[in-house]
């Protein structure tokens, strides 16, 4: 009589000792790899759009192509190409100016095609004018995970020239680097787009505006940024046993920097008892809340809706405790013009979706081995 195979004998669920942490294991590999393959096919991708668009240009100024040449070369490949999208004559032109804008296909590669979609591109082309700026916005794209929507709002509001703007006294009450890193977190102005007329109504009303909309206020005031509570109370309590309670409007926690951010709210004009009012708010939290060993010191944020530059300079020099003074408001008409309408959203995602319906046709139809 011969045994059976321990291996038959066992469970057939059951598996062997090792195997759950093995198989997660190849599921990361094959995620990574399905990313580095996507990755890697946007680029050629990309390649191919800058190769196309080169070739218009070097014909436009050689040959005097005209525009119609973009109608009949849209027409030939999307006859050649039936199932393949991105050969629209608008298309043809976003290729041409990114082309334009990176002259070198190695540097456009680099910079842009190894990092961005197709979509981003055609924002920053829309949107912004020049070289330098576009090269900004990208690397802060890639860097923070934007996508194609909050990239036009972070270029709508202004975000590269608002960010370190905020006038603080980060030089003068935090030691280097520690100053210079805070001073990155703050900006002015901070443009809250579901703020509208915000002058007109109370403190509390502004502060459950942007309590509403959490994750908007938390993607303008930047990444990284947690949110910890709101009307947050603190007791101070003296050796006699006095005791005084105090509320912050609102209180976040920069992970990257490993610090607390008090930020206060005022509606109107700045005035120089505020920032004594927040440097005392910092100040609390700093000694109950922060872990010396573990965190960076507190900063303090205080938005307002108007300020006297200079005077917020003497205020800000009269403290030692770590202060931004911001304005706040609304999306500006200008700016908010510069943002997708409903229209182009709903094309956007029609566009969407019709790809979408020929990559699952495309994988339903049988293919000969």
């Amino acid at each position: 009589m011969t045994l059976p195979d321990r291996a038959t004998a066992r469970d057939p669920d059951t598996m062997p000792v090792g195997y759950a942490e093995w198989i997660t294991e190849v599921k990361g590999r094959v995620r990574a790899t399905q990313f580095r393959a996507a990755r890697a096919a946007n680029t050629e991708v990309m390649r191919l759009y800058w190769s196309i668009g080169h070739d218009i240009l070097v014909r436009q100024r050689d040959a005097g192509w005209g525009a119609k040449v973009l109608d009949r070369a849209s027409a030939d490949l999307r006859a050649e190409f039936p199932g393949q999208n991105g050969f629209s004559r608008t298309n043809l032109h976003y290729m041409s100016k990114v082309a334009e804008v990176w002259p070198s296909e190695n540097d456009f590669v680099q910079h842009i095609a190894e990092r961005l979609p197709w979509g981003h591109v055609m924002v920053l082309l829309d949107k912004l004018t020049t070289r330098e700026d576009r090269d900004w916005y990208a690397a802060k794209a890639v860097e923070e995970g934007w996508n194609r929507n909050v990239l036009r709002h972070f270029i709508a509001s202004g975000l590269r020239r608002q960010i370190g703007s905020a006038p603080t006294n980060f030089d003068i009450a935090l030691e280097l680097p520690d100053s210079e890193l805070a001073q990155q977190i703050v900006k002015d102005p901070y443009v809250f787009e579901h703020l509208a007329y915000v002058d007109r109504i109370a403190e509390r009303d502004v502060e459950q505006a942007l309590m509403d909309r959490l994750q908007d206020t938390l993607m303008e005031l930047g990444l990284g940024m947690a949110f910890v509570g709101r009307q947050y109370p603190l007791t101070v309590t003296d050796e006699k046993g006095d005791t005084d309670e105090f509320v912050l409007d609102l209180l976040f926690f920069h992970i990257p920097q490993a610090r607390y951010v008090v930020v206060e709210l005022k509606v109107g004009k700045f005035h120089p008892a505020y920032a004594g009012q927040l440097g005392t708010y910092v100040a609390i939290v700093d000694s109950q809340l922060r872990d010396p060993a573990r965190h960076a010191p507190t900063i303090g944020l205080l938005l307002c809706t108007g300020k006297n530059e200079a005077t917020v300079r003497f205020a800000l020099g009269s403290t030692s405790v770590p202060i931004g003074v911001a304005d706040y408001e609304g999306l500006p008409a200008d700016a908010r013009a510069a943002l997708p309408d409903v229209e182009e959203l709903k094309a956007v995602m029609f566009e969407e979706q019709s790809g979408m319906q020929e990559r699952n046709r495309d994988e339903q139809e049988p293919t000969d081995d």
